[in-house]
Parts: C-alpha cells; structure tokens; sequence
C-alpha cells in the first residue's frame, strides 16, 4: 500500500461517504476534503469536517499506518497542530499532538471496495510493462488526453525555465548570451549537444559581438575552441583558420580547458561538427540582435526565415578538411529548424515572458501546433498505443508524461491514471 494511493482515495471520495466513523466510533460528515499539498507539511489543507456534531476547519494528514505520525515526529512539529483528522489504511495506535489533545482518526481499509483495490492493483502490477496503463492507454477519451498533454507542455517549459534562469544568472542577465549557449547546444544535436554547449559557454558573449560580422574570424573562433584546428592539415583554408583563431585565443585569452571534444563518429556527414558549426557562424554573420528578432518573431515561417542558412564557401566543397567532396549547399532544413524552434526558441521566449512580465505565451501555442509531430522512441511507442499526435505539442507533452510520470509510476498524479483508477 502506498500514501499516494491512500491520498487518491481521500481527495476523490473512493469510499462510502454516507457512513464514516472515527474509530472510537465518531460520526464524520465529510465536507470539503480540503487543498492537495505536495510540500512540506498536512497532506491536506483547509478541509471541512463535521466530526460527532461538531465542526472542524483544518488540515488532514494521511499516512499507511497510525504510527507513522510518530515515525515522522509529527508530534513535535508545529505544523501538525491543526490537524483536525488523521487517515490512515490501518490503525494500530491512537495518536496526540503536541499538546496532548486526541487526533480522530479514520480507518479506510474496511470501507475501500475491493474493486476499487483491485483496479489499483491492476494498474501498479508487477508484470513488464512499457508503462502501467499501456493496456488501457487506447481507452481515454481523446478530450482528456490532449488537455493533459497541454498542461505537460507547460510543465515542460517551466523546468526547461529554471534551466534558463539558471543561466540567465551566470550571464549576469545577458538574454543574447544566454541565447547563444542554448541554440550551441541544439545545434549539436544529441550526439554534440553537450560538447557545443562546453563550447558556447567558454566563449565570453561579448567576443562573439565583436567579430561576429566577420564570418572567418567567427568560424576560426568555433572551431578552434571545438579542437578541430589542433592537427596538421595542408589545406589553405585550415591554415588561415589556425592562424586566425591562435591570434584571437591569445587576444581574448580563450581557454578550452573545459571544452568537451565534438564527435563525428556515426553520425551523417550533414551533422558533423563542421557544417554545423560553420552554419552556427552564419546565423550569427546574418543577424545583429538576434534575441530581439526571435522574441518579435511569431510564426514558424518567421523562425525558418531567420534560421534558414548555408555554411561558408569552403564548406559548400566539405565536410571535413582532410578531403574535398562535390559542391553542395550545406543549407539548415525546415526539420532541423523545428528542433530548434522547440528546444531553443520557445523555451526562451517563454522564459523571457515569465521574467519580464511581457506576454508572448500567447504566440506560443500556435507556433508549436504549427510544428509536425516528432519522432523518437517515445513518441513511436506512445503512437503504438493510440493515435493521438497532431503537432509537436502533443509529443512534447508525451515526452513528459513518459519521463516525468510513468518512468516513476506517478499514476496517481497523472490526468491518464486517474481516469481509468475513477472507473472502478
């Protein structure tokens, strides 16, 4: 048995409300069951209580057994002193607050039906699954689901914000800087992401102010600090390079003592550390204030417009120094624009939109409902369950709900598991 169980079946009723009793035998008119609290102190704030013809305002505590209040020291926390009720699953000892006053308590485990326990014990079985419900995941309505998805969303966002708020801080609240780290890291891709954001973040913003619009010294800068201007390759291009960025290493004092070395090892040649670098360059030599331009920006059109670039000259010839290829356009998709639209850009307007008390949140719905579905191994097996991702809002939330709830069988918490837990 566990508390989260025994705090679904309090704030949802899951019992004969019509006959409860203390177990000294009280009579309990149940009122309000109180506001859920998920920090620190009563499981349950400000319910309402008729306990034996008397009226009770004040908090419930919940726990597995009676003497857990003792496990816990609540009789020596300020805290618990109004507590006017205690539930528990079973009761083995009477309980006291601090000033030695008799707690009531209810016992639920002769009044829970055995359906009800048995649709728990069904949800949360042992057996192997994906995730708890993925047997009944095909049945919730549709209408419940994109709802819940909706608010994962959000709720992703607001712990990718105190990500940025972090960073926001070590900037000394530079959003351009910040900005630059972030896009660097998406950038990257999964295999680079966190080799480029060791990058960005060696790399003092003002820096890349100062030479931003001179491409070669920008990309000699990127790709010097990266480590792939270290060996010796007879190529003019290369050559230059080194000679830029050991100048300006010197110059600015660059360290790359806590860079992390790029891959190219399985990745596609589009994705090697070069292109996208060199397309990280570009963005930057096509555009002065660019956080001014994304926060302005409203439609994914706008995005693919400011983010749509190719990679220098040489690159067009390049993939790696070593050997030159058949020319090609090395220009950034729609696809990987919308990676960057997801992970980079309407995190930070959304943060910036919490900070600075301006509202852009409401450009961010549309935008992400303009963006197709992703695809990852989530998302498939979410999909194998049941059709439900129209945009990338709804994969979003999927990628949520996956890590954040079933990974650590939070059901109860979940809009999915309470529907089906409600059926019972």
């Amino acid at each position: 048995m566990q508390e989260d169980f025994l705090h679904y079946l309090w704030k949802y009723k899951k019992f004969d409300v019509g006959a409860l009793e203390t177990v000294k035998g009280e009579t309990i008119q149940l009122i309000q069951v109180g506001q859920h609290n998920f920090n620190s102190g009563p499981d349950f704030f400000n319910a309402q209580l008729n306990i034996d013809h008397q009226l009770w305002a004040g908090n419930v505590e919940i726990h597995v057994k009676s003497s857990d209040w003792y496990v816990h020291n609540h009789e020596i926390d300020p805290a618990y002193d109004n507590v006017i009720l205690h539930v528990v699953w079973e009761h083995d000892v009477d309980i006291f607050r601090k000033d030695n006053s008799e707690i009531p308590t209810l016992e639920l485990k002769e009044i829970v039906s055995k359906t009800t326990l048995n649709g728990y014990q069904q949800l949360f079985s042992k057996s192997q699954k994906w995730i708890n419900c993925e047997h009944d995941f095909i049945s919730v309505d549709d209408f419940i689901l994109q709802n819940w998805l909706e608010r994962l969303f959000f709720e992703r966002l607001e712990r990718k914000s105190s990500d940025i708020e972090k960073l926001l801080d070590a900037s000394k609240k530079d959003w351009e800087a910040v900005l630059f780290k972030l896009l660097a890291k998406n950038f990257g891709l999964k295999v680079n992401g966190d080799a480029f954001f060791s990058l960005a973040s060696s790399i003092d913003f003002s820096i890349i102010r100062k030479i931003q619009t001179k491409g070669q010294l920008l990309e000699s800068v990127l790709l010097g600090q990266s480590g792939v201007l270290e060996t010796t390759v007879e190529d003019e291009y290369y050559i230059q390079l080194q000679k830029d960025y050991l100048f300006l290493k010197q110059k600015f004092g660059l360290s790359q003592q806590h860079v992390t070395a790029p891959q190219f090892f399985r990745l596609r040649p589009p994705n090697f550390p070069t292109i996208r670098l060199s397309q990280l360059a570009q963005v930057y030599v096509n555009n002065q204030n660019l956080f001014s331009k994304i926060i302005e920006a409203k439609t994914a059109q706008d995005y693919y417009d400011l983010f749509t670039v190719m990679t220098s000259e040489y690159w067009e010839t390049h993939y790696t120094f070593k050997k030159s290829t058949k020319k090609s356009n090395k220009t950034t998709t729609h696809n990987f624009i919308d990676l960057l639209i997801i992970n980079t850009i309407i995190p930070v307007k959304f943060s910036y939109s919490k900070i600075s008390g301006k509202n852009y949140n409401e450009d961010l719905i549309p935008l992400i409902n303009e963006l197709k579905p992703e695809q990852n191994s989530i998302v498939k097996k979410f999909e194998s369950l049941k059709p439900i991702s129209k945009s990338a809002l709804q994969t979003q939330g999927l990628i949520q709900l996956k890590n954040e709830y079933c990974n650590y069988k939070k059901c109860l918490q979940c809009a999915v598991g309470n529907t089906i837990l409600n059926r019972f």
